[in-house]
């Protein structure tokens, strides 16, 4: 049986209003060590994870009895969507957690020049997306494609791959993703 840690941790940590940031400096770690948990990109040791969850503050059997309801809402206004992205990228999701979900999907936004960093992204699963307006540079291990309005990628997401916004405006993307990484 697979428990989702990092799925779990990002469901308490919203529910008690902390950002990685703020659960980051109370567990005494940094929020790239939140953010690498939460993606299940790294698991903790059983002590890191008590100290996190210590920040909360929450149990390690607390943690792991803790089973949240599945979300029933099947419609979602636009304003409705949750934004958890930062700066001059734009990431509104759709639902308030990922929790118990298989997918994730995304209404993305990056300003002009916006871009994912110069370090590929790597983690499990599968992605994809479809332009909807702007230009968006998608490298996906050495290859670089420019995609425009109606242009989509999809791809597995262990496939080093950024992101980046070329041009005057910005870029607009609905993508999806499976499991959620965010």
């Amino acid at each position: 049986m697979s428990v989702d840690i990092g799925g779990r941790l990002r469901h308490l940590r919203m529910a008690h209003n902390l950002s990685q940031r703020e659960l980051a400096k109370r567990a005494g770690v940094t929020n790239s060590t939140i953010s690498l948990i939460e993606s299940n990109a790294s698991n903790p040791s059983v002590g890191a994870l008590k100290r996190i969850l210590d920040g909360i503050p929450i149990g390690l059997a607390e943690f792991f009895a803790f089973e949240p309801d599945r979300p029933k809402k099947a419609f979602y206004r636009a304003d409705e969507l949750v934004e958890i992205g930062k700066g001059p990228i734009s990431f509104r999701q759709i639902g308030d957690n990922t929790f118990g979900r298989s997918l994730q999907i995304l209404k993305e936004c990056y300003q002009p020049g916006a871009d994912t960093g110069k370090v590929p992204l790597v983690h499990d699963g599968e992605e994809g997306g479809i332009v909807l307006s702007g230009r968006l540079e998608v490298t996906v291990d050495d290859e670089r494609r420019i995609l425009g309005p109606g242009d989509a990628y999809y791809f597995e997401s262990r496939r080093p791959h950024r992101f980046r916004c070329v041009g005057p405006v910005p870029c607009e993307v609905i993508s999806a993703c499976t499991p959620p990484t965010f």
